[in-house]
């Protein structure tokens, strides 16, 4: 597959994305959203891929917001439809039931923080600088601030972040739980792709379904969340990789689980 907005390259069982506009310090425009779109579903069709890794080309940014000259085109009627695409993409990405990593290696604004808001577990370089600028472009965010910065550092800080418009760093979106864990910039792919190997080396089949059920609780009252959690455990129970997994266990031997 040829992309020219993305780098696509399968490492075994995962995949790396990279955002590929260094030189718009890989700004969101409708190309890079149509090719991510389209890398998604290829990521949900390949059985041998149970990970993503996403980043940004360059040292200097994972994204640092919509393209500015494309949105200034819009109005009131095309807005929407910017919004919606956008943002349709970045759900696809959260709903994928295979982890999804990213690796902020630098600035992540605007859209480029909600993307990697739609990520499963972000990462991030000690240079990497986050926030909502869209105050100061005289509009709000559109690809899902609004709804997933409060989900994940509540919303008093989420307000904050959105009202001012005013970026923080790397280390302060640790503190409030933005991002997982910081690294040096030299060493952020090689701890990132360690904890994608980590987690690979366990049952996949089990890392999906717990994904899915800790995804789940954002829409399931807690009652169906748990029927739905015991579900998704009894379902695994009648798998090759649960009697793998316990056998090992009793036989205090590594388990070879084949995701079956």
């Amino acid at each position: 597959m040829e992309f020219s907005t993305i780098l696509f390259e399968k490492k075994g069982n995962y995949v790396i994305i990279t955002l590929n506009r260094p030189e718009k310090l890989n700004a969101l425009n409708f190309q890079l959203f149509t090719e991510l779109n389209e890398a998604i579903e290829n990521v949900e069709l390949d059985r041998e891929i149970k990970a993503v890794v996403l980043t940004g080309a360059g040292d200097k940014a994972f994204a640092a917001g919509a393209d500015i000259k494309e949105l200034n085109e819009s109005d009131d009627i095309t807005g929407i439809h910017f919004s919606q695409y956008g943002s349709r993409v970045m759900l696809r990405l959260e709903k994928l039931r295979k982890p999804v990593v990213a690796a902020v290696n630098g600035f992540a604004l605007g859209g480029g923080c909600e993307l990697a808001m739609a990520c499963h577990i972000r990462f991030a370089s000690e240079n990497a600088k986050f926030g909502q600028p869209e105050v100061n472009l005289g509009i709000i965010p559109g690809y899902g601030a609004t709804q997933r910065l409060p989900r994940l550092v509540g919303r008093a800080k989420a307000l904050e972040l959105i009202l001012s418009g005013n970026m923080i760093d790397a280390y302060e979106a640790e503190k409030i739980g933005l991002v997982n864990k910081v690294f040096p910039h030299s060493e952020l792919m090689q701890e990132t792709i360690e904890f994608v190997e980590l987690m690979l080396s366990k049952g996949t089949l089990a890392v999906s379904q717990a994904l899915d059920c800790v995804l789940a609780s954002d829409y399931l009252p807690l009652i169906e969340g748990l029927e739905y959690e015991s579900r998704m455990f009894g379902k695994l129970c009648g798998t090759y990789d649960f009697k793998e997994g316990t056998s090992a266990f009793l036989e205090k031997r590594k388990p070879n689980f084949k995701g079956e």
